[in-house]
């Protein structure tokens, strides 16, 4: 079957995988007739419990084992087809990368397995380096590295041949708030390339962060699948989103919902989370003790797609910019208070 732009990236109909003991017979049914579908540009998450039959999954989508029974495609071929794999990045769970290597070795290593000719493999070294933040640390052997390093290494090698496919088990596993951050915003960037990301993680928040799609495991079966937002959505209930009002005002409003809707309405006040509230304090403390601001991480060039042409063709970065006027400042909470005057004195419209 030819790749098609209208046809899934990856596409699994009933697809079942059944362990044998010694006598042939069936011992663990690890996946159950699960079927799905992504589509190029897309982050799938596929996510369930240990022993819910994701890492079978994963297994079978890079051709490492064989289905038992249903179809399984990925860029319209088998997931065992030569020419399929070589366009598939893989990042395990546990970083295999040999000790005794250099960074610089291990990102070569991976590039001839790929046969890269030797400009490319070098090209593409430097690019992913400069992308993982481990230019300083290129001639150092990665078994001395921490396991955060080790797996900025090995998402590298996981991007070394340009893969369509993007294939990540736990990719945050081991790295601080800010490692995390900068992973999830390499996944959107990629997915916004046009690569197809599937990814297997059990932090949940990150999964909430950069996933299109879901698919929850359990005993070898999709339990939920779709959209995070509308599997997350609760319908049956709003929220609505005020100025910062006067105690007297705050009454009002309660009052008229109460009299509305005859319950209780919820209050409180909108959060952060916590990761954007650690990577916001970080930042002003870099700003406070940095004489310039930090380096901004970039793809890799050959991730980005752009050749010589566009490059040229790009507006100059050294035009100077015409300065908008400030954002007006919002009006006090007492000017807040006298637009909603109107509406909590005479209530609800009268039709």
């Amino acid at each position: 079957m030819a790749e098609n732009a209208s046809n899934p990236v990856i596409a699994a109909a009933d697809l079942k995988k059944v362990f044998r003991d010694f006598w042939r017979r069936p011992k663990v049914r690890a996946v159950d007739g699960i079927s799905f579908e992504v589509s190029r540009g897309e982050v799938f998450g596929l996510l369930g419990p240990n022993g819910s039959g994701k890492s079978t999954t994963i297994k079978m989508l890079l051709g490492l084992l064989f289905p038992t029974s249903g179809r399984l495609r990925v860029l319209g071929e088998s997931p065992r087809h030569v020419k399929t794999r070589s366009r598939v990045g893989y990042l395990p769970e546990h970083s295999y990368i040999y000790p005794h290597l250099t960074s610089e070795e291990t990102l070569d290593f991976y590039g001839r397995l790929f046969d890269l000719s030797r400009r490319e493999r070098r090209r593409r070294m430097e690019q992913l380096l400069e992308m993982i933040g481990l230019q300083h640390a290129r001639h150092r052997m990665v078994g001395e590295f921490s396991k955060g390093m080790a797996r900025r290494i090995g998402l590298a090698q996981a991007l070394i041949n340009d893969p369509d496919v993007v294939v990540l088990d736990e990719p945050t596993s081991g790295l601080d708030p800010i490692g995390c951050r900068q992973v999830k915003d390499l996944i959107l960037t990629l997915a916004r390339r046009g690569k197809t990301v599937l990814m297997s993680s059990h932090l949940l928040a990150d999964v909430e962060d950069v996933c299109d799609r879901i698919a929850i495991l359990y005993n070898g079966k999709i339990q939920a699948m779709g959209p995070v937002r509308e599997l997350l959505e609760e319908k049956g209930r709003s929220r609505i989103t005020l100025p910062e009002l006067s105690p007297e005002a705050m009454a009002r409003v309660l009052e008229l919902l109460r009299k509305e809707f005859g319950e209780e309405p919820e209050l409180e006040h909108p959060r952060r989370d916590l990761e954007q509230f650690f990577l916001d304090v970080v930042e002003k403390a870099r700003r406070g003790t940095q004489a310039s601001p930090p380096k901004k991480e970039k793809l890799a060039g050959y991730l980005e797609g752009e050749d010589l042409l566009q490059k040229l063709a790009a507006p100059s970065t050294t035009e100077t910019k015409r300065e908008e006027p400030p954002p007006s400042a919002p009006p006090p909470a007492a000017r807040t208070d006298a637009r909603l005057s109107h509406l909590l004195q005479n209530g609800p419209d009268n039709e």
